[in-house]
């Protein structure tokens, strides 16, 4: 007899040993059933995690269904109607919810591959976060790297973290990163008290830039916090080498540094620097996006 929790035969007292061919039969339309329904709870998390609202377009559900009885009328197994039902994300995923490649990956991550290894076992962290569940997993993946990094025949075209990064920014700091790699290092200051020989000065604001403005951000707002990512990420720095002179008057008598220079007292000292874009920024953006025809 079928156990309905784990699929596995189980005897129990006063069970006959030999099943009837119809129990066969509904315990593997019981198995496929749970297989279909996994694939939808999955679908559903994977949309709660990629749309704000937590809710499926009425168009999602309608692609999915179309793929899994597309796949069960033919006669396909259970295996290739979980694959079918995995592209149908994908493309859902691409569609609808119109989230990157990357993401998709990382959304439908439990479809099963087909190239009949299971996929290492993953933990789900507070936070949403994946990752390998065992040193075992961890080793793997780095002796896999090391054997790419010796095999001759091995080509990667691009850094495999710009994925990952487009995945990470917003659509304004797309436009300030495209506004540096065009007009390269642009001008921001610190805002300091003023003290005798700088003993005991205090910053006040420090990386004050007008980079967002001009690059035309939508949300201005934001402006600070998009700067801070950009660090964050890698592709931008603030530098202690200052650029031309005369770009700073400009800079100088903007609301936000007026602000800061009240806020300072008597006589507050201003620090010139520069934001700049990281090699590995400058790299990423001229991979990344079309910038002046190429």
């Amino acid at each position: 007899m079928a156990d309905d929790r784990t699929g596995r035969n189980v005897v129990r007292p006063g069970s006959r040993a030999v099943e009837r061919s119809s129990d066969v039969e509904q315990r593997q339309i019981s198995n496929e059933a749970r297989l279909i329904r996994g694939v939808f709870r999955a679908a559903g998390l994977a949309a709660g995690t990629a749309v704000r609202s937590g809710q499926w377009a009425v168009g999602t559900t309608y692609e999915v269904t179309r793929e899994i009885t597309q796949a069960a009328l033919s006669g396909e197994s259970s295996a290739d109607i979980a694959e079918r039902a995995g592209a149908a994300l994908q493309s859902v995923a691409r569609n609808i919810l119109g989230v990157t490649e990357g993401s998709v990956r990382e959304i439908v991550s439990y479809v099963p591959t087909t190239n009949g290894h299971p996929p290492p076992q993953q933990h789900v962290i507070p936070g949403g976060y994946v990752r390998s569940s065992t040193l075992d997993d961890l080793r793997r993946r780095g002796d896999a790297l090391l054997a790419r990094s010796a095999d001759v025949y091995f080509t990667e075209d691009v850094h495999p973290a710009y994925d990952r990064i487009l995945d990470q920014l917003a659509p304004d700091e797309a436009r300030i990163l495209r506004f540096m790699a065009l007009n390269g290092p642009q001008p921001s200051v610190d805002v300091r008290t003023n003290r005798p020989l700088g003993i005991g000065s205090e910053l006040v604001s420090g990386d004050l830039t007008s980079v967002p403005e001009q690059a035309g951000v939508r949300y201005p707002d934001r402006a600070r916090l998009y700067l801070i990512n950009l660090n964050r990420l890698g592709l931008l720095l603030s530098s202690d080498d200052p650029v031309v002179l005369s770009r700073y008057m400009v800079l100088e008598v903007q609301p936000v540094v007026e602000t800061a220079l009240k806020r300072a007292g008597r006589v507050p000292k201003i620090v010139r620097k520069s934001l700049r874009l990281t090699e590995f920024g400058e790299d990423f953006c001229h991979t990344c996006f079309s910038i002046n025809g190429s």
